[in-house]
């Protein structure tokens, strides 16, 4: 049994969370953090990491950047794993996350999907085929309530094919530029509206030819699972950085 704190507990994700640990055996909550109560709780809650007392093996994060500093001094004090899914980090915490690893096993991903994460590794491939010869472009779309923009998922597609053209530029925003589209560029494009979970478009536009890989995620839960299955996965870990790829070889 993994026995779980959910940092942001009494959020969507959050009771995505408990949702989906209700239906297994392998993992129980027994903690949560957040500024409000969840209801009908029947694990220990507290606002701050300084207020908690329980006994867990590992720490779901779907909280805030904020959050950040607070989380990885309690997982550095315990010596316990950290499964960090949220986004909007700065490039200082990015910083600081990786430092933690080097003390603890953390799982770090901007989205826990399976599909998703298919997703990254076909953009990959078709960079690779295609080369510089089909320009790249990005759509992502969430809901009218999430703070960061782009995705963090969207910066891990451009990532990815980023690795393979390596002298990629990234632009958020043409309307400032006058100029023709430069081959280099992976355009990044961001909707927000209603309750949309999450959708992510890649494009790749050559001469008399599109190919577009997409990805719809229907609710929460794809990626409550996700995150359950990557607690269970680090809590046997050793110290180091983790992600999507390591738990889909490890399965």
């Amino acid at each position: 049994m993994t026995n779980v704190i959910i940092t942001g507990c009494s959020g969507k994700m959050g009771a995505s969370l408990i949702s989906a640990a209700a239906l297994r055996d392998d993992i129980a909550i027994v903690g949560g953090i957040d500024l409000v109560q969840p209801q009908n709780a029947s694990f220990a809650y507290a606002k701050t990491f300084s207020e908690l007392s329980c006994q867990a093996d590992v720490i779901v994060d779907f909280s805030n950047p904020a959050v950040l500093e607070s989380m990885l001094a309690y997982a550095l004090d315990r010596k316990m794993p950290v499964v960090i899914c949220t986004t909007g980090y700065s490039e200082v915490q990015k910083q600081q996350i990786k430092a933690a690893a080097e003390e603890i096993p953390v799982f770090y991903s901007g989205n826990m999907s399976l599909g998703i994460n298919l997703i990254i590794e076909l953009a990959k491939k078709a960079a690779s085929v295609f080369g510089d010869s089909f320009d790249v472009e990005i759509i992502e779309q969430h809901h009218n309530q999430k703070l960061d923009a782009p995705s963090g998922t969207a910066l891990m597609i451009a990532d990815a094919v980023s690795q393979v053209r390596t002298d990629s530029e990234y632009v958020y925003d043409r309307h400032a530029y006058r100029k023709k589209r430069e081959k280099r560029e992976i355009g990044i494009h961001s909707v927000r509206g209603g309750n949309i979970v999450g959708e992510h478009e890649v494009i790749f536009a050559g001469q008399d030819e599109v190919l577009t890989i997409s990805h719809s995620a229907r609710s929460k839960t794809v990626f409550a699972v996700g995150a359950l299955n990557a607690a269970v996965f680090l809590s046997q870990q050793p110290a180091g950085m983790y992600n999507m790829s390591d738990l889909l070889n490890h399965a």
